[in-house]
């Protein structure tokens, strides 16, 4: 009988620990690629899939099953922190995930990361998510090519996942048409990173039973050296309105029961603040891992910019004091107006507030006012999100500082 739908995980040639997961269902499928080494890599990637595999249920809409599927992940986000709140030896644990549901004809979609869906339709072979990477930033941007990026020392940063370094990831969704004959190809960078696109098309081409094709591209990818884990799933679309298997399938570390080791000395844990790493190099050695601040790369182009702004103030000085005095005096005032767009949620009195402006102040100078108080009693929140409040949480704008305290207003309640 030929199998429509497979997943399977292996640990690659190199790595000692298995930091992917997977999860195959009835109408859910989703693959998670774990980070922080043995800081818990392999516990990020479990415990999310765990969460998400709640979602595996029929849905009257594909509208609904995304925003079911993108709750999901926000849901296992805030476990994730919560875990390494209880934890502290876990921090800098993360994970991507990329997963389906599928409602008749439709896919319903939430991605983060730089696992892959794919989807290959009548030959054609077409990546559906775009990589949440530095280098893929700079691709979008025409700044490198994708050869280049391939080959770029900074291929390996990622720029979003899931952990304890935001409370509110941004998380890509979509509604996707499927029909007869569809097959769908989530990945984690095991196999995109080693295995170049034309290859993988050819071998799911070639392999018309989802099970051979789950284990050729494996294959595949150990027979490129394979030292990342690598997890594949397989999800054929037929005329019925399921792709899933009869009995669901987790692979990886989500098939294990969890454990909480120490972090060894040799593989220091990295903060996701530091960046959200993970590897993404053709290279056997997984040790060799390029481990950088994301910051460092904007730092550069500020003093970039810093030093094209000192050229043109050079020009202006020959106007006179009063110009530089007035440059000086509009400059400082931009700047606090600039302050004054940006909102933070913070601790008033034991309860939540909107702040409007900056966390820091300019010498006596306050740069943020409370901007609205709430109800939210700061002990009705847990102790991850009550330090967090405490700590401050950075909004993109008012609208993201109200949905916050909208999120934070939920959980007191529960």
């Amino acid at each position: 009988m030929t199998e429509r739908t497979a997943a399977a995980s292996h640990v690659g040639r190199v790595r000692s620990n298995n930091q992917d997961s997977g999860y195959a269902g009835t109408h859910l499928f989703v693959v998670a690629d774990g980070m922080g080494g043995h800081a818990g890599g392999d516990v990020a990637s479990a415990l999310a899939i765990q969460a998400i595999a709640q979602t595996d249920a029929r849905f009257d809409t594909a509208e609904e099953a995304r925003d079911a599927l993108e709750q999901a992940l926000l849901t296992a986000n805030g476990e994730l922190a919560e875990t390494v709140f209880e934890h502290p030896e876990l921090t800098g644990m993360g994970t991507t995930v990329s997963g389906l549901v599928r409602v008749g004809e439709r896919m319903a979609l939430a991605h983060i990361g730089d696992s892959r869906i794919y989807l290959l339709r009548d030959g054609e072979f077409t990546q559906v998510t775009k990589d949440h990477t530095f280098v893929q930033r700079l691709v979008d941007s025409g700044r490198i090519t994708p050869e280049e990026a391939a080959e770029h020392p900074r291929r390996s940063v990622l720029m979003r996942v899931l952990g304890d370094v935001d409370i509110s990831p941004e998380i890509d969704t979509d509604v996707l048409e499927t029909m007869p004959g569809d097959r769908w190809l989530l990945c984690s960078d095991g196999l995109s990173g080693y295995v170049d696109d034309e290859r993988i098309a050819e071998i799911l081409t070639e392999n018309a039973d989802a099970e051979a094709a789950v284990d050729a591209l494996i294959q595949a990818s150990l027979d490129n050296g394979a030292p990342d884990n690598v997890t594949v799933l397989v999800v054929g679309v037929d005329d019925d309105e399921s792709s899933g298997v009869s009995s669901p399938i987790m692979v990886g570390s989500a098939a294990k029961p969890l454990s909480f080791r120490p972090v060894e000395e040799k593989r220091a844990s990295k903060s996701l603040p530091q960046l959200l790493l993970h590897p993404l190099k053709p290279t056997p050695d997984p040790e060799d891992e390029h481990f950088e601040p994301e910051s460092e790369e904007f730092l550069r182009e500020l003093i970039a910019e810093d030093r094209r702004r000192k050229i043109r103030r050079r020009v202006t000085w020959s106007v006179g004091l009063v110009l530089i005095i007035s440059l000086i005096a509009a400059a400082l005032t931009a700047g606090y107006q600039w302050t004054q767009t940006r909102f933070f949620v913070g601790e008033v009195d034991g309860r939540v507030a909107i702040f409007q402006g900056v966390q820091q102040n300019a010498g006596p100078i306050p740069l943020s006012s409370v901007y609205q108080e709430t109800s939210i009693d700061l002990m009705a929140l847990t102790p991850f999100s009550r330090n967090a409040v405490e700590q401050t949480i950075s909004a993109d704008d008012l609208i993201d500082a109200l949905a916050i305290i909208e999120r934070l207003r939920r959980e007191a309640e529960r």
